[in-house]
């Protein structure tokens, strides 16, 4: 049985984040991760400076795609404007890589089935062992799923499905477009360009919005990909889209049981105007590990609820918050 002082659940941003704080105090931790890196993730991926400033990264030495936009073009029913706003695009299949391999800690690829405590230990399916277990694992963290899901339930009110692809395509227009609450979407839709030739194109509305709409996410993709053909902004592709769910911050009174803590999705803290999750999981993870250094209550309070607070008022007269 391989033993750790701490094991973090899940290589994405929230756990890389975590392992690279606590390896940089010299505490033992590994990670574990249902899948080996890099993977592909779905994502918009874009990233805020404060993201830049939490990651302390230097992004003239950043070895991948990196495109910075100052202005998002947003779209609504009849109008388009655009605000100014200074965000960054990456590539996930890239940035979480690179995240993983500079927190310099072991990453075990290992589907998780089981945990369960032993004393003061937590062991995970009979060949894993840790007295701190960090979940980060996503929207169906296992940590979350055995440890969180009867005391810190979800409220279904908050759940986004998405539909999107990134794919390699000579785009035409290499601005960042948003489009809100078109064909009465309780969401909105995205075309992100990532650098170097590849483009992200995405939706995402709340799932219980959609039923009593009698509507699916399916259809509303469907009137996308074909307004971007007639916008000419992709022509003559063939999508094959893949689905994510995810949660949009509530209350975060319950991120931590004893030495159990949960971070990024798995303590669904998508910010409340644009669904952003990287931010939030970034901090999430820095705040994880200095409550294991210090040993002070680990609270998620201090993560920003929006990502473009000061268009907080027109995202809620789109009905988004």
């Amino acid at each position: 049985m391989i033993y750790s002082e701490i094991i973090i659940v899940g290589g994405g941003p929230a756990g890389s984040t975590c392992g690279w704080k606590l390896n940089q105090y010299g505490i033992e931790c590994i990670i574990l991760d249902k899948r080996k890196f890099p993977r592909s993730k779905l994502c918009a991926g874009w990233i805020t400076p404060e993201v830049i400033r939490d990651l302390e990264i230097d992004i003239n030495r950043y070895p991948h795609r990196f495109v910075t936009f100052n202005k998002f073009h947003i779209h609504i029913p009849g109008k388009y404007f655009k605000i100014k706003t200074k965000q960054h695009a990456i590539r996930r299949v890239e940035f979480d890589h690179w995240l993983l391999k500079r927190s310099g800690i072991p990453v075990y690829t290992h589907a998780i089935k089981n945990i369960r405590k032993d004393g003061d230990f937590y062991i995970i399916d009979d060949q894993y062992r840790c007295k701190y277990l960090v979940g980060a694992g996503g929207t169906f963290c296992p940590v979350y799923r055995t440890f969180f899901k009867l005391t810190a339930p979800r409220n279904k009110e908050l759940r986004v499905v998405t539909l999107e692809e990134e794919f390699k395509y000579n785009y035409p227009d290499d601005n960042c477009h948003l489009w809100f609450s078109q064909n009465k979407l309780p969401g909105y839709s995205w075309y992100v360009p990532k650098g170097d030739g590849f483009l992200n194109i995405g939706i995402g509305g709340f799932s219980e919005k959609l039923k009593t709409q009698h509507d699916t996410i399916m259809r509303h993709w469907q009137a996308f990909v074909k307004q971007l053909g007639q916008l000419s902004l992709v022509e003559n592709y063939h999508f094959n889209p893949k689905g994510s769910v995810y949660y949009i911050r509530d209350d975060l009174d319950k991120a931590q049981i004893g030495r159990i803590f949960i971070a990024g999705d798995a303590a669904g803290l998508a910010t409340k105007d644009m669904g952003e999750g990287i931010g939030p999981a970034v901090k999430s993870g820095l705040l994880a590990a200095t409550a294991i250094i210090t040993g002070k209550p680990y609270s998620l309070n201090s993560i920003k609820k929006y990502s473009l607070h000061k268009y907080r008022f027109f995202i809620k007269l789109l009905n988004l918050i």
